[in-house]
């Protein structure tokens, strides 16, 4: 059974944060769990499967996903290490007024369609933002709140996210190769070793994958990495190690694609969240 530990980091009447890590020793479908309040998941470490009745969902670092109110679900980890999640509870009220009425079922309690949207490079880096600086104690609640309403409006834009539609088949290729590329975030995967793992042409996975998640499979991947390195960017003294121990060739090409989907380089990103490394990493 996965054991799962949880830090509170922040509670105020507008938002409840939690980081929430699981180990992944349940390798096969956890018991049913319910969600008893309405929930916004945003992976940053790791990968897991939801299954919500015949809906399975793959849960990485590029998506964000719902836990809806009264929603039974269970959980699995097809791939080796665990997850790490920050886990946003939004008070009713204000979450109501975020989320555009299309997303959103009717009735009283706040419940959404879908079960998941892929975010942008921005919501990915203000959740970073988010736990590294609760974790540290280096936000106070008024700027950490304001940080959690603005990612929640950006995850939840309609030209901030994505939300996947495809057939049933279709949405299981794309979430193979997703598996595929989690399980080892450093390897230079080639096109053709990828759509051999998931049992298709190469042509035909670049072509189901760009209709799915709307970005070619290479920059699905590089955004994982660079997902990585901001969960990393705390431990690590020499960002050149970190880069390579990513798969990038070199610190000039890890800081440059860094800075063009961040709009930082990964020094000026570690200052500005003030992440003092406390011990040297490895992948």
């Amino acid at each position: 059974m996965s054991q799962i530990s949880t830090a509170l980091l922040l509670k105020t009447k507008t938002v409840l944060i939690r980081d929430v890590v699981c180990n992944g020793e349940c390798r096969h479908k956890s018991d049913e769990e319910c969600a008893h309040r309405t929930s916004l998941v945003y992976p940053y470490h790791g990968v897991f499967k939801r299954h919500v009745g015949q809906n399975d969902v793959v849960a990485e670092a590029n998506q964000m996903l719902f836990f809806n109110h009264g929603q039974e679900y269970r959980i699995s980890h097809p791939v080796d290490g665990g997850d790490s999640c920050l886990d946003l509870m939004i008070d009713e009220t204000v979450l109501r007024e975020l989320a555009p009425k299309e997303q959103l079922q009717s009735g009283e309690s706040v419940i959404f369609h879908r079960q998941r949207r892929r975010i942008d490079p921005r919501a990915q880096a203000l959740v970073a933002m988010l736990r590294h600086g609760l974790s540290r104690n280096i936000a106070e609640s008024l700027e950490a709140e304001t940080l959690a309403l603005t990612l929640v409006r950006r995850s939840l834009g309609e030209r901030t996210s994505h939300e996947a539609g495809a057939s049933f088949g279709r949405q299981r290729l794309v979430d193979r190769a997703k598996l595929v590329l989690s399980s080892d975030l450093a390897r230079r995967w080639t096109l053709a070793e990828i759509a051999k793992e998931v049992g298709v042409s190469p042509v035909y996975l670049t072509q189901v994958f760009q209709q799915v998640e709307a970005v070619p499979l290479y920059r699905y991947q590089l955004r994982l990495r660079l997902a990585r390195a901001l969960d990393l960017l705390g431990s690590y003294d020499d960002l050149t190690m970190l880069g390579l121990d990513l798969g990038f060739s070199s610190h000039s090409h890890f800081s440059a694609v860094f800075r063009q989907t961040y709009g930082l380089t990964p020094g000026e990103f570690q200052r500005s969240a003030q992440l003092k490394p406390k011990h040297y990493a490895t992948r």
